[in-house]
């Protein structure tokens, strides 16, 4: 039996795979980017409220809070995500609280491109002994 492909057409599924990986590739890459930073947001948000929660209970000092974070933090992603945590007494709507902050960058996926520095908080009102 003949083949019946036209003259020429040798190599054509080779470029088009390429043209299409051009296309597909950066595209994966940017959805798995955000995927991340999303992720990495939310664990950190969700350490920042726990941090702050754990320092607003009586007779614990800020510290014990940016430490309850980091722990909270380095079990969840990594060690280099827990190094800007600090803890501060702040007014949450007129009652004394205590808020976490955290700022991490999130590094690229791809070869090239910005990491994402984000910058996430959690307050507490302060618990008053009886």
């Amino acid at each position: 039996m003949a083949d019946r492909r036209p003259r020429g057409a040798d190599g054509a599924a080779v470029v088009d795979f390429v043209l299409v990986l051009v296309v597909v590739v950066p595209l994966f890459l940017g959805i798995l980017q955000v995927a991340l930073v999303l992720h990495v947001r939310n664990t950190l948000t969700a350490a920042a409220g726990e941090g702050a929660r754990y320092a607003a209970t009586v007779d614990r000092p800020l510290q014990a809070g940016e430490e309850r974070t980091r722990s909270q933090i380095r079990g969840a992603l990594a060690d280099r995500f827990a190094r800007d945590v600090h803890a501060r007494p702040v007014d949450v709507r007129g009652a004394p609280g205590v808020e976490v902050d955290v700022t991490a960058d999130v590094p690229p996926l791809g070869l090239w491109g910005p990491a994402v520095r984000l910058h996430v908080s959690g307050h507490a009102v302060e618990e008053v002994a009886p």
